[in-house]
């Protein structure tokens, strides 16, 4: 699904957070390492299939951990980053977001094979919905199970699901951001609700949840409190390095296509 690098968030007037809300507290890898790769990937396809920006095949997948391996990194998931815990040498993060049947069918098995972690960050509406082309709760409980895969929120439904495809709409209101004149009644209802609920299903069915992938890059100031007490580690789409050092919060990432040259950005 098409993402926008950044969006330019406007000062608003920040909504209450409730004090009901769970408190996640953690701490900062020690000792802290930077800079930190984050690699976003999105929808799998066979060899030999078309792909577009939000595609890669399994061969490319497994050319990039091949090279990731043989630069020296070590995959890690978002909570042992908050676990505060000391990391490897070269840590790397690997993200998936939507939550696509195919980071099941044909991620997870080379996930398997490599032995390499990897964060997938679910529209958490679809495994509530009859549907074959995102992951089910078991499938997402057996990879969770495996300890290889850890499950994040890419909200419930904020990603311009409906007439909008799922699709990033230029000039408009996308992801958790607050739509022209809207209420603070409506954005709670709209927005902050189906934040907590995409954080309460994953929790219910999973046990936890560490992550939190802004849909289309896209923050909000009105959301970002609730999603940063919820959260303790945020994803952007920004395409530079972490800096572990400024926290854990509104991580940069960088896309992977087909034609992204991952020996050359990793150096």
């Amino acid at each position: 699904m098409k993402q926008k690098f950044f969006c330019a968030a406007v000062p608003l007037v920040m909504l209450a957070v409730s004090a009901a809300l769970s408190v996640f507290v953690y701490r900062l890898p020690q000792p802290v390492r930077e800079p930190l790769p984050v690699l976003m990937y999105h929808h799998m396809v066979p060899d030999g299939q078309d792909c577009n920006d939000m595609t890669v095949t399994p061969g490319k997948f497994r050319a990039d951990l091949e090279t990731v391996l043989a630069m020296g990194y070590t995959p890690v998931l978002p909570r042992e980053l908050a676990a505060g815990d000391a990391l490897p040498e070269k840590p790397i993060l690997i993200t998936f977001d939507d939550g696509y049947r195919s980071n099941y069918d044909l991620v997870y098995p080379i996930l398997q094979e490599y032995g390499v972690k990897a964060c997938i960050s679910i529209i958490v509406l679809m495994p509530d919905l009859p549907t074959d082309n995102f992951c089910t709760w078991n499938q997402l409980r057996e990879m969770t199970a495996s300890g290889l895969v850890e499950i994040g929120s890419h909200s419930y439904r904020l990603h311009n699901l409906g007439g909008d495809g799922g699709n990033f709409e230029s000039g408009g209101a996308n992801g958790v951001e607050r739509r022209p004149n809207e209420s603070d009644a409506d954005f709670q209802t709209r927005v902050l609700d189906d934040i907590q609920l995409s954080h309460d299903r994953i929790a219910e069915e999973l046990g936890g949840v560490t992550c939190f992938a802004y849909p289309f890059g896209c923050s909000d100031p009105d959301a970002k409190a609730l999603v940063d007490e919820l959260f303790p580690v945020t994803l952007m789409t920004t395409p530079k390095c972490a800096d572990l050092a400024k926290g854990l919060h509104d991580l940069p990432r960088f896309t992977v296509t087909m034609k992204t040259n991952l020996e050359k950005l990793l150096r």
